[in-house]
């Protein structure tokens, strides 16, 4: 009976049960990640709650109330009786234009940067004659003395400056929160003058000047919408249902321009109650930290399986083709220092450049494992074997985590290759008269 120290079948078993077990702690590890990317969004929004949240400038737009009155059927004694319901009636500017300057700047909240700005935006543009055609309400009912002109505003805390509205030269001051929810949440309303049979158009202008935290968007509520910003951020992400039209990026800053019709949209320049949404329009910038440390931890521990497993078949083959014993304690180790590899990444990922941070990892590991190959295996050729095919499983993990776009391509090639080459050098081994028994023996 063959001795378990030179059992293929045993050995090929133990190998198998230890590269299993070592996925328990990589799933620990990723579990790790995910709980320091919950941390850092829990920093982000703190530090965003003082200073202010994501920013989304809905509007703006009119509001006019007006009472309706339906009959409504007494469960008491089953009789009807007229109900006044208060309904308003939104309507949307023919023309606006939007231009502004961001200037973010980085905070730190503990080891985390968090990404906040002020901004100074100039909103301007007209409003038509109302067309109470597209509409089913009478102007007997409609209150055209409370008409509220309305810019939605998600964080009012962000407002630095008093806001004054210029209506047709007339300087008309803002108050706090919205009479209707139908439109938007949050925001600032002043009432403005509205005559009901008159045919002139309504020209407003108003300066804001807005802290927030990370996101600017807009929503494109006039008939024509032309917004055009600018900042020193040079990683801009645009975002949302438009892009811009026109866009220039450099290392100094960004310049964008939008122009969105009311043909691009799914809602009308007037409507009743709440019939309507214009969140999903909504557009801008994200000025978001250009590299995310934990995604790219996160990515690479997802080849964990491929470093563990690769590594384990060179030891074996190893083992195979020249007939030197390696216990599976030493499996083991060489996999925790495999393991341990993506905790180093984490750690040093967040006070380093992550591409820096990944280098001396795998180096560190790279020194540890072949230190460790060359006081149990004696033979610099295969310490120098094992170290060139662990650093070419690193450089490929690198390249992978780089080329976030084509990841699936390059991942899928590389894998292919390496199998090919498995398949190569294993070609010539006799699989059925296999034993693991050393030279020495």
């Amino acid at each position: 009976m063959q001795p378990l120290k030179s059992n293929i079948y045993f050995k090929i078993g133990t190998v198998v049960i230890i590269t299993l077990l070592l996925l328990i702690p990589t799933s620990m590890i990723e579990d790790l990640i995910l709980e320091r990317e919950l941390t850092q969004d829990e920093a982000i929004r703190e530090v965003s709650s003082k200073w202010g949240e994501e920013q989304t400038i809905s509007g703006p737009f009119i509001s006019i109330p007006y009472y309706r009155y339906v009959k409504e059927l007494s469960k008491k004694d089953s009789t009807e009786k007229i109900v006044q319901i208060k309904e308003y009636l939104h309507v949307l500017p023919t023309q606006l234009n939007i231009s502004g300057n961001i200037t973010p700047e980085k905070r730190s909240r503990g080891i985390y940067e968090i990404v906040v700005y002020n901004s100074t935006l100039d909103i301007s543009g007209s409003f038509s004659k109302i067309d109470l055609a597209a509409v089913d309400v009478q102007p007997r009912i409609i209150l055209f003395d409370k008409a509220e002109f309305v810019v939605g505003i998600d964080d009012l805390r962000g407002i630095e400056e008093q806001v004054d509205l210029t209506w047709n030269r007339e300087k008309i001051s803002f108050n706090p929160g919205v009479s209707s929810n139908d439109v938007v949440k949050s925001g600032i309303n002043g009432l403005v003058r509205l005559e009901p049979n008159d045919s002139t158009s309504y020209s407003f202008s108003l300066r804001l000047d807005l802290k927030g935290s990370q996101l600017l968007y807009f929503t494109p509520v006039g008939k024509v919408t032309n917004i055009r910003l600018a900042s020193e951020w040079p990683n801009p992400s645009f975002n949302g249902a438009f892009l811009p039209d026109k866009r220039e990026v450099t290392e100094k800053g960004f310049e964008a321009e939008w122009n969105v019709l009311h043909l691009n949209r799914n809602f009308p320049q007037i409507w009743t109650s709440d019939r309507h949404s214009v969140s999903d329009s909504s557009f801008g910038i994200d000025l978001l930290l250009p590299v995310d440390n934990y995604q790219k931890s996160y990515r690479s521990i997802r080849y964990a399986i491929l470093f563990i497993g690769f590594t384990f078949l060179a030891f074996f083959f190893i083992e195979v083709l020249n007939k030197i014993f390696i216990h599976p304690i030493q499996y083991i180790l060489v996999g925790v220092a495999l393991v341990v590899f993506y905790t180093l990444l984490l750690s040093l990922s967040e006070h380093l450049k992550f591409n820096i941070a990944f280098i001396v990892s795998a180096v560190s590991t790279l020194l540890l494992i072949a230190g460790y190959i060359r006081a149990i295996l004696r033979s610099s050729k295969l310490t120098m074997l094992i170290s060139g095919i662990l650093s070419v499983l690193y450089t490929f993990i690198f390249v992978i985590i780089q080329l976030q776009d084509y990841a699936l391509l390059i991942g899928s090639v590389g894998i292919f290759i390496i199998l090919g080459l498995v398949m190569y050098f294993s070609r010539k081994i006799d699989w059925y008269n296999l034993n693991l028994e050393s030279k020495e023996e």
